[in-house]
């Protein structure tokens, strides 16, 4: 017995002494940078983000309603008379629009920001404190429907490039502006710009779309906020689960089996059974950058992820946002069956959403829920009509795109934490793969996390004070990028 708990001493110290030496080991990753003394800005660019939210674009509309994007189309080339008169600019259908700012080095290859013109549309505008198309300027914010997402991209990327033309300043390199009209129902606006970028054989050495911004209080034990920037994308396939019996009859006689309580079974054991949670790809990655500027002891969990794994995964399991980061994720979004009360359908069918980490598939996705739920009566099968995609490559973190996206925003927001992560949503990104091994999604807005709930929700707004840094940060990643 003694020896026994002798080398279980040795066993406990040893253990203690590898976690020990991990932390020590588990250095920061955060580049040092001085940081930028910011010009201020007038009220100008705060009253064209307003009159930008007052014209109405929800794409969801289109093409029956294109009033507000015609509006729109035109309001920006009045407002922009020196990216209007000295860039290039071709339109793609009405609306999505590309600009050209070539650059003194043919040698360097093209970098490109993108962003999109559209809204998703207001479900109750009662909820809302001031009018969701409004622009109303108060309070030190911005409100209205898209000063989150994505106008006060647009505008912002718009103000930096039109104050930098009237400056005198030529990039180096090559800058294209990407501005696409459907980014919330599908980016086929994107997709012909990709497409003709592809044609004439531009190979871009990074494009910055919106994607995360810079979170207060982001993570447990990490007290500066995060900036997060998206170095990949979840994947997105849609399946359908249908049941078909020959026979439904009257209620009053139920089979042993029903179409509804087989459709039932197979959405139960689906929640029941989730896909696996790992931590690697780009949440990895974002725990080394993150993890040694945590608290002594939130430093010593995430440099021990061999020993702390498993309670990490549980955790994050925990929350749906942390989940998400975790693994493919199952969300059952529509259900349809029967039609009277005391009649048995003989059909039921559900609509299932999955969103796919890298390293996954929309073909492993089928393959895994058509062997876990298998039965005789079931099918399950792709979305009629349905869009689906992979996830996208995963960016690195060591190449110039990251590197100069890491150093502007430390320049710009002094105080944070820089760390790569994967998207959950899915942005117009995705389809320039063909043109960019390098895609990063970053929005350079520092945000609380209680508006988060504000993007695609009520009372979305923009503090004044960060939509100036916003549009001071895009002219400094344009200068870092094109000198």
């Amino acid at each position: 017995m003694k020896q026994l708990l002798r080398w279980l001493s040795l066993l406990i110290l040893a253990l203690l002494l590898v976690v020990v030496v991990k932390t020590i080991r588990f250095s920061s990753r955060q580049i040092q940078v001085d940081p930028l003394v910011l010009a201020p800005l007038g009220e100008e660019p705060v009253r064209r983000l307003a009159q930008a939210v007052q014209i109405p674009t929800v794409s969801a509309q289109l093409p029956e309603d294109s009033a507000g994007f015609l509006r729109f189309d035109k309001w920006l080339d009045n407002q922009f008379p020196r990216i209007d008169s000295l860039l290039n600019k071709k339109k793609f259908g009405s609306f999505t629009r590309l600009y050209t700012w070539p650059g003194r080095n043919s040698n360097l290859k093209p970098i490109m920001l993108i962003a999109h013109l559209d809204v998703v549309d207001v479900a109750d505008p009662e909820a809302w404190t001031h009018a969701p198309f409004s622009g109303t300027v108060s309070e030190g914010f911005v409100w209205g429907r898209g000063t989150l997402d994505d106008k006060v991209s647009v505008l912002g990327i718009l103000e930096a490039v039109e104050g930098l033309l009237a400056a005198g300043y030529i990039p180096e390199r090559t800058l294209y502006l990407g501005f696409g009209h459907d980014e919330e129902v599908g980016g086929s606006g994107a997709r012909a710009i990709a497409q003709y970028l592809g044609e004439q054989n531009i190979e871009l050495e990074y494009l910055l779309d919106e994607g995360y911004y810079v979170i207060e209080e982001a993570l447990p034990g990490l007290e500066p906020p995060l900036a997060l920037i998206g170095v990949s994308e979840k994947g997105y396939v849609t399946l359908e689960l249908e049941v078909q019996l020959e026979e439904g009859g009257h209620s009053s006689m139920p089979p042993q089996r029903t179409a509804i309580g087989i459709l039932s079974a197979a959405l139960h054991k689906l929640e029941q059974q989730p896909f696996p949670a790992k931590i690697e790809g780009p949440l990895q990655e974002m725990l080394r950058h993150a993890g040694p500027e945590m608290t002594p002891a939130f430093k010593a969990v995430f440099a021990n992820l061999w020993l702390s794994g498993r309670l990490i995964k549980k955790q994050l399991s925990a929350a749906p946002a942390s989940n998400a980061l975790l693994r493919t994720t199952t969300a059952p979004t529509i259900v349809q069956a029967g039609l009277q009360e005391n009649v048995l359908p003989t059909r039921a069918r559900a609509t299932i959403n999955f969103r796919i980490i890298p390293g996954e598939t929309a073909e492993s996705v089928l393959e895994r829920v058509r062997a876990l739920v298998g039965d005789e009566y079931l099918q399950v099968r792709l979305k009629s009509g349905g869009i689906y995609s992979d996830p996208t490559p995963v960016a690195s973190t060591e190449g110039f795109g990251y590197q100069v996206l890491s150093r502007t925003i430390k320049e710009v927001f002094p105080e944070v934490v820089v760390a790569p992560n994967v998207t959950i949503g899915a942005t117009d990104a995705r389809h320039y793969t063909e043109v960019s091994d390098n895609q990063y999604r970053f929005l350079p807005l520092q945000l609380e996390q209680s508006d988060l709930s504000r993007i695609h929700g009520s009372n979305e707004r923009v503090a004044v004070d960060q939509y100036k840094r916003a549009i001071r940060w895009y002219e400094q990643l344009i200068r870092n990028s094109c000198r």
